[in-house]
């Protein structure tokens, strides 16, 4: 009996707790400043002018020259998904097209000596966003190069120096990876897939499906999006008033030019080496990122070449 009347009594205390709060908030609430007219006609008018659209989507999209079969209705809704995300990402689409005028300079004459087709310049955006980026599994820079790959291509890859962040360097290796993928696979499409799921995962795929197209084949959610991200992304890059994006050549990062300085012996302090050069050593930082700690074993006396900007781009010193 005395355990109900004890229910009771905390039931009753917190109704009345609960009164309390509705009575509290109705007074803030019955204390607040009436919404005059205008500012309801201010909102209505913020809200009648942002509009959602749905998306056309372009009848001859095409990765690399090889068409894309919009008339299959599951490759169609795909592509209409990737569409509407990044143009409606605003504002991560906003800085695909300020970076790209930074890097994509650099990027398309590896691609064009190479003789891959420009539109992997895009894969890049999907792999990285154009930034040196650090995937969970181990993969870095903008081609996201694993270690092992890195390293069966000529690329140094350690704690002191990782020329995977080196943008020409790493371009030429997957230049190689991909001319081997289309080598092995027979398309630029499959090979494109490839650089995400591995050259025998996608054979792999192909036979156990009996298919020999990468759009008749069932895939996990990141391949199966992967070649529709590129697409998305080529067709936004190459109409940003189309999709809505409105910006001027100024609003663009800009490649800043380099001169390169060889070294040959170890490099004990890069913040004196940099200051040697009238920059300071997050300059130096920024335009090798390949140099992963502030000075440089180079016990072997191995060629590097350092990248240092010209006089001009950036504010003097004192």
């Amino acid at each position: 009996m005395k355990i109900i009347k004890n229910i009771l009594a905390a039931i009753g205390l917190v109704c009345l707790s609960g009164l309390f709060i509705f009575a509290v908030q109705s007074d803030n609430i019955s204390t607040e400043k009436p919404v005059s007219d205008s500012e309801v006609s201010n909102s209505q008018q913020l809200v009648n002018d942002y509009n959602v659209y749905a998306i056309p989507i372009p009848d001859d999209l095409n990765f690399a020259g090889e068409k894309m079969p919009l008339e299959d209705p599951d490759i169609l809704e795909r592509m209409d998904r990737e569409l509407l995300v990044n143009t409606y990402w605003q504002s991560n689409g906003l800085l695909m097209f300020k970076r790209a005028e930074k890097y994509f300079p650099i990027i398309e004459p590896i691609l064009k000596k190479n003789g891959i087709p420009e539109d992997f310049k895009y894969l890049a955006v999907i792999e990285s966003g154009l930034t040196n980026a650090v995937s969970p599994a181990g993969a870095r820079g903008v081609w996201q190069i694993m270690p092992a790959t890195g390293r069966e291509n000529g690329l140094e890859v350690n704690s002191n120096v990782d020329e995977r962040y080196h943008l020409e360097m790493a371009t030429e290796v997957a230049c190689k990876y991909l001319l081997k993928s289309k080598q092995d696979l027979g398309s630029w499409t499959l090979a494109a897939a490839a650089y995400n799921a591995g050259n025998a995962g996608v054979s792999r795929r192909l036979e156990e499906q009996d298919v020999k197209d990468y759009y008749d084949l069932l895939l996990g959610e990141e391949t199966g999006r992967y070649i529709f991200r590129i697409v998305a992304l080529k067709e936004i890059l190459s109409h940003p008033k189309k999709y809505g994006f409105n910006f001027t050549s100024e609003d663009l990062y800009k490649t800043i030019p380099t001169y390169k300085v060889e070294v040959d012996t170890a490099v004990t302090d890069f913040t004196k080496f940099a200051q040697r050069y009238g920059i300071n050593y997050k300059i130096l930082k920024i335009h090798n990122p390949w140099l992963r700690e502030p000075k440089l074993n180079n016990s072997s006396r191995k060629k590097y070449f350092i990248e240092i900007p010209k006089e001009g781009y950036y504010p003097s010193k004192p």
